[in-house]
């Protein structure tokens, strides 16, 4: 199996360290967004939404998306399991999930798509505002998090799950390429933090 990736992308790394996880193989394709071959004809045939990642089978068919990607490599490698064990579990895990990416993830993608970084590149129109209000509303997020963190040792609960490495993917990234790195009094995110990192899936 390809997956479709880029150096330093957020989410190509959440598949990448749920491959880790299953110890599945993937055939890692160099997808050069610098130079926009994410928006090229021959990529959009395999996600008409112009983004990364995408799994392509060996058959040529093609999955888009980071969490049906996952789900698409759990059902192939059942265990360990990371999406949940009974229906009341694999509910809560998927509204942790839920949670970091429409609440956490919207907010430093904002701050990422009107930053330095992307502003250098010239392809949008940036909204300081917008900026200043999304950095606020992740400083509020982690502290947020480091509350849940004191009673609880993993994001949605007593184990390791997909939500841990959804949430990992998005602090690396905001603290690496976004410049929101949690304050080190945030000393439970922290904990965690340094519990997941450990991990040699992490690594990646």
């Amino acid at each position: 199996m390809k997956l479709y990736d880029f150096p330093g992308a957020p989410n190509p790394r959440r598949v990448k360290i749920f491959a880790e996880e299953k110890n599945i193989t993937l055939d890692l394709i160099n997808c050069d967004m610098a130079k926009r071959e994410h928006k090229s004809p021959e990529f959009l045939s395999k996600n008409p939404s112009g983004k990364i990642p995408v799994l392509e089978l060996d058959d040529g068919r093609c999955i888009a998306e980071s969490i049906p990607i996952c789900r698409y490599l759990e059902s192939l490698v059942p265990e360990p399991n990371l999406f949940g064990n009974d229906p009341f579990e694999i509910s809560f895990i998927e509204s942790r999930n839920r949670f970091i990416e429409l609440e956490l993830w919207s907010q430093i993608g904002t701050s990422w798509v009107n930053g330095p970084i992307v502003g250098a590149m010239g392809i949008f129109n940036q909204i300081p505002d917008a900026k200043k209000a999304s950095d606020k509303n992740v400083e509020v997020y982690y502290e947020r998090l480091n509350k849940e963190f004191s009673s609880s040792e993993f994001t949605a609960g007593d184990r390791y799950t997909v939500a841990d490495i959804t949430l990992l993917s998005a602090i690396d990234f905001a603290s690496s390429m976004v410049d929101l790195k949690p304050s080190e009094s945030l000393t439970e995110l922290y904990r965690w933090h340094n519990q997941i990192l450990s991990r040699a899936s992490s690594k990646v």
